[in-house]
């Protein structure tokens, strides 16, 4: 007979979880917090937004809260007996060297490398892949402590020079610089306010195209909303106000463009991006025409198009358009109707989640219960091979050019190191360019994939990673951590963290939500707007499901999401409280209703419906998670985290968050915000910062689920 060794089962604590918290008193006392009078009304219904002062995250009001709450936060996570222990365990398991997946211009090969500790990633050049590496561009050396990363790079088809883009303490604002690569010496040019852009280079290798914003009004450059970005062109060796703009919508402010040249020169591709949509619009230019227009070729935001690549005058595109799993078309130029496309690859039974036009061949990679598959097939469309990967787990790349014959990619899973992968293109053969040695033992851990019904019936896969020989008696620590939005598709992956959770005997949980990307479109649009109660839905099945198959009980769930994640955990703890034990919300967006009032928060109304809607902002209403915390409720133990350079979702979502859960909490669970300084919404963050907030999060999981 079982025996629970959780002090109480789900089903009585729910019946008994009222009467628990009404008696409980916090065992940290929280800096005391102003709640001013401010209220809103929305379309008749008056909301009050007690904590509005602390979006104003300069203000000197804001400035002596956070330092009060990390003062408190970080005299909490002192006393902890296991944190140094655990820091010094991620500490070592971090130094293992990192690559990126190589690319071959002007017949040199450029990627990253990470030594293991180093803060930033460093560019290396060399002259072939077996020669010595020479740094070409080291992040590190561009301050003092490492917050200045390199977030884009892009070289010259001749392989003479470099773009790259540079953020500083986490920013989405990149400043873009060139880089002769022969001398390592940087050139005169220097570009500011550009975000959410890359570089492509002109044939003539004297320039490139990219995109900007007008500079921001004094004061509101991590605040203030980004709107009409511009498409310009800039000319080696001039300012940057001489650049050229190439297009620009001066009557959709909401439209954003990203300029590609094709690999022939002659033409530019825009594609025309509206917020997080997944859809766009693609329109082109002619290069070798003088004074060309711009022409709309797929106008209309009907479905997504990704460009390939291009034959002459025919394009390749990979689409959603008449196949919710994806397909490659070829589109004629000269004959754009829908009734002229060509279908190379019909969509399969799987979703294509990228392709890619290199050796003249497409490489297709599918995703079948969100593992990796990749297939390949030549330009008329015919099947020739799959591509063989190590195991189960997801695999990234397949980047290059029709003329190349080779391409890289890069496998992980939950127990794989990122290994890259020089793949043959005619052989069909992959061969290891870079393996990382991590000091653990892959073999004493296994993963399994699982599928259980959600609320409304809808069958969805979860992996569960644990050490060998896992005794499931219900009272397992469990991190159970999801996405459930914006098409992103949550593949296997490898962790230092995760895997430092798992030699304390933790079970490790990833469900994946709709919302996503896994299966498809259909799968995408069950998890937006009125429909996100769905995402919900499934991650609180995903715990129950954990608890009924005896991995774990309430006391021992955690749950941890970030950004679009970190409102799914808000959103789940507010709404069943008592289903865990602790609540690791990073970055989230907390504040449903004026999210679209900062920076690209515009952006995500596609995804999640606006406020200025009457429909809509019932909707978000119900499950905003800073407006459905119910003071007297005993909330699980939650460190919230956030940066104060975060321009992506304010840090004020998380601070309001914090401040009202704290409010609220009347339980003996502590309720406590680590905000990080001069770091940004995680991208760039450096490696010291990224160890010492994993060591913490572990430390504070280890410390309450008891």
């Amino acid at each position: 007979m079982r025996t629970d060794k959780c002090p109480w089962r789900l089903a009585v604590l729910a019946a008994a979880w009222p009467l628990l918290a009404a008696g409980a008193e916090p065992n940290v006392t929280y800096p005391e917090t102003r709640r001013s009078g401010h209220v809103d009304a929305y379309h008749g219904v008056q909301v009050p937004d007690p904590y509005r002062w602390l979006e104003d995250t300069d203000s000197a009001e804001t400035k002596a809260w956070i330092d009060a709450q990390n003062k408190l936060t970080f005299a909490y996570l002192e006393k902890i007996p296991q944190r140094e222990r655990l820091r010094e365990r991620l500490t070592k398991l971090w130094n293992f060297e990192r690559y990126g997946a190589p690319e071959q211009r002007g017949g040199r090969y450029f990627y990253t490398r990470n030594d293991g500790l180093q803060n930033q990633s460093v560019l290396y050049v060399a002259a072939s892949l077996e020669a010595a590496p020479r740094v070409l561009l080291d992040p590190n050396t561009l301050s003092q402590d490492g917050t200045v990363a390199l977030t884009g790079w892009e070289v010259s088809e001749d392989g003479r020079y470099l773009a790259y883009g540079l953020a500083a303490a986490g920013s989405d604002w990149n400043e873009w610089k060139v880089k002769e690569v022969a001398t390592g010496q940087d050139l005169s040019d220097h570009l500011r306010w550009v975000k959410f852009s890359g570089a492509s280079w002109t044939p003539d290798n004297q320039g490139f195209f990219y995109s900007r914003y007008d500079e921001p009004k004094p004061g509101e450059t991590l605040t203030g909303v980004n709107y009409y970005q511009k498409l310009y062109y800039h000319r080696l060796g001039e300012p940057q106000g001489k650049d050229q703009l190439v297009y620009e919508r001066k009557d959709h402010k909401d439209w954003g463009f990203r300029g590609l040249v094709t690999e022939d020169g002659r033409y530019l591709v825009i594609s025309v991006w509206r917020g997080t949509e997944v859809k766009n619009q693609v329109f082109y230019q002619r290069l070798d025409t003088p004074a060309a227009p711009v022409v709309e070729l797929l106008a209309g935001f009907d479905a997504e198009y990704e460009f390939l690549g291009n034959d002459g005058a025919t394009f390749w595109f990979l689409t959603d358009r008449d196949a919710p799993l994806r397909r490659i078309v070829a589109i004629d130029l000269e004959r754009p109707d829908r009734s002229q496309w060509r279908e190379l690859v019909p969509q399969a039974g799987h979703v294509v989640r990228s392709a890619s036009a290199v050796g003249d061949r497409f490489l297709v990679a599918y995703l079948k219960d969100a593992a990796t598959q990749v297939r390949v097939f030549d330009l008329s469309g015919r099947f020739e091979r799959d591509v063989t990967l190590p195991t189960i787990g997801a695999a990234h790349g397949f980047a290059g050019r029709r003329k190349d014959e080779e391409t890289f990619y890069q496998f992980t899973n939950f127990t794989t190191p990122p290994t890259v992968y020089r793949y043959a293109i005619r052989s069909g053969q992959s061969t290891v360019f870079r393996q990382p040695q991590v000091d653990f033992d892959p073999q004493a851990y296994e993963t399994k994939q699982v599928f259980y019904d959600s609320q409304d019936g809808t069958r969805i896969p979860m992996f569960i990673t644990h050490r060998k020989g896992l005794v499931r008696d219900g009272n397992n620590p469990t991190l159970m951590y999801a996405y459930g939005g914006f098409d992103i598709s949550i593949m296997p992956s490898f962790s230092v963290m995760n895997l430092v959770w798992m030699e304390h005997g933790g079970v490790y949980a990833v469900p994946n939500l709709r919302g996503g990307g896994e299966y498809g479109r259909a799968w995408h649009e069950a998890g937006m707007k009125d429909k996100k109660q769905n995402v919900f839905d499934d991650f609180l099945a995903a715990g129950q499901w954990l608890i009924d198959n005896q991995y774990t009980c309430p006391q021992k769930l955690a749950i941890r999401g970030g950004s679009n994640g970190g409102l799914l955990v808000g959103a789940v703890m507010t709404q069943r409280p008592e289903l865990f034990g602790a609540a690791l919300p990073a970055v989230g967006v907390m504040d449903m209703l004026r999210f679209h009032k900062f920076t690209i928060g515009w952006a995500w109304v596609s995804e999640y419906g606006s406020s200025d809607d009457p429909a809509e902002f019932r909707t978000l209403l119900q499950y905003s998670p800073l407006h459905n915390l119910k003071p007297g409720t005993r909330y699980p133990a939650t460190m919230v985290t956030t940066a104060d350079h975060d321009d992506r979702v304010v840090p004020g979502h998380s601070f309001k968050f914090a401040a009202a859960l704290q409010a609220a909490q009347a339980g003996a669970a502590p309720v406590l915000i680590r905000i990080e300084t001069s770091a940004g919404h995680g991208a760039g963050t450096p490696t010291g910062k990224l160890i010492d907030t994993a060591a913490d999060s572990l430390a504070f999981l280890l410390s309450v689920l008891k």
